[in-house]
C-alpha cells in the first residue's frame, strides 16, 4: 500500500520535534503513543530519511529532522496567517500586520506609525509584540512577524534592514545625585560608579556601543546589573544601585526619581532600524513600508 504525505504528518512531526518525547507529544495531540509512532514511521518511509534518533533514554532530531523542523514551522505559520488574512479580506479589510519591537520604539516610532496607518490605511489590523533583537529576527524568518524594530547593524541573508530613527544617548542617575546636567563635564566623572545595562543577549549592539562610550572616556564600566526592561533599569537607578546609559527617547513616559544627562558631544548614536523578510508577500507590509520609508527619502 502506498501512502502520501498529508498535513497531519507535519503537525505530528512538529509535536515530536518540539517535545522530543513521543508520549508527551501524543498527549499534546490527543492521540495514542503507538498511533503517533506509526505516523512518524510512515512519514520517514515516504520521505526515505530518518527524522529522529531513538534509544531507551532519549529522542533527538537527525540533521534531516532539524532541517525539516525549521521548514515545517515556516509552512504552518504561513498557513495560519494566510487563513487569518483571508478572513480579514472577506470582511472588507486589507489584512493584518504583525509587528515586533524594542521598548524604545514605543516612545515615538510605533505610535506615529500606528496613527499614520489608521489615517491612511484603516483596513489594516495590527498586532504588537515586544521582543529582543534576536527573537524578532527568528520570528520574521519563521514568518511569525512581518516587521521588526531593532537595534542591529546587519541581518542574515533574506532580510532587509533600513535605519529609520537616530537618537542620542543619555546618562541616567538618581534624582539626588550630586552631578546633574550643569555639573557634568564628562563621563569620566562616573568611572567608579556601577552601571546597569540592557542585557547583552537582549541587544548586543546597544551593549557594545555603551562599552565603547565608556572606553572612549578612558575606563571600562563595572556592570552590576542587567535587564531587558527600561522600567527595571530606572527603578534600580532610583534606588541608588547604579547608573545607566540609555537612548534619550526612553526618558519619556516614566515617572521615577531619576534624572537624565544627554551625552550630546559623543559620536555614538542609538540607531533604530526596521527589518522585514525580502520575500514577504503580505500586502499590508508593503503599505506600511511605503509609509515608513517615504518619510526617510
Amino acid at each position: 500500500m502506498s501512502y502520501q504525505l498529508e498535513l497531519r504528518h507535519f503537525k505530528y512531526f512538529l509535536a515530536v520535534a518540539d517535545e522530543l518525547h513521543f508520549r508527551k507529544a501524543a498527549e499534546k495531540l490527543f492521540i495514542s503513543q503507538p498511533g503517533l509512532s506509526r505516523q512518524i514511521k510512515q512519514m520517514e518511509d515516504i520521505l526515505g530519511v530518518s527524522l529522529f534518533l531513538r534509544d531507551k533514554k532519549k529522542v533527538s532530531l537527525t540533521a534531516a529532522g532539524e532541517y525539516l523542523k525549521n521548514e515545517v514551522e515556516f509552512i504552518l505559520n504561513h498557513l495560519e496567517i494566510t487563513k487569518k488574512q483571508m478572513k480579514l479580506v472577506a470582511q472588507g479589510n486589507t489584512g493584518e500586520l504583525r509587528i515586533g519591537f524594542l521598548g524604545s520604539a514605543m516612545q515615538q516610532v510605533i505610535p506615529e506609525l500606528l496613527l499614520n496607518l489608521k489615517e491612511s490605511r484603516p483596513g489594516i489590523n495590527t498586532s504588537l509584540e515586544e521582543l529582543s533583537n534576536n527573537s524578532q529576527l527568528s520570528a520574521i524568518i519563521k514568518d511569525k512577524l512581518d516587521l521588526g524594530f531593532v537595534r542591529l547593524s546587519r541581518t542574515p541573508p533574506g532580510l532587509e534592514i533600513q535605519p529609520i530613527y537616530e537618537d542620542t544617548f543619555s546618562l541616567v542617575v538618581p534624582k539626588k545625585h550630586k552631578i546633574g546636567a550643569k555639573e557634568f563635564t564628562g563621563l569620566q566623572q562616573f568611572a567608579k560608579d556601577s552601571f546597569i545595562l540592557f542585557s547583552q543577549e537582549y541587544s548586543p549592539l546597544y551593549y557594545d556601543t555603551v562599552m565603547s562610550i565608556c572606553e572612549d572616556a578612558g575606563f571600562s564600566p563595572l556592570v552590576s546589573h542587567k535587564s531587558v526592561h527600561a522600567q527595571t533599569i530606572f527603578k534600580l537607578v532610583e534606588n541608588n544601585l547604579g547608573i545607566a546609559i540609555v537612548p534619550t527617547a526612553l526618558q519619556y513616559g516614566f515617572r521615577l526619581k531619576v534624572k537624565f544627562i544627554e551625552l550630546k558631544k559623543i559620536p555614538q548614536r542609538a540607531t533604530l532600524s526596521v527589518i522585514w523578510k525580502t520575500d514577504n508577500r503580505n500586502p499590508a507590509l508593503e503599505n506600511c513600508l511605503n509609509l515608513l520609508l517615504q518619510k526617510e527619502e
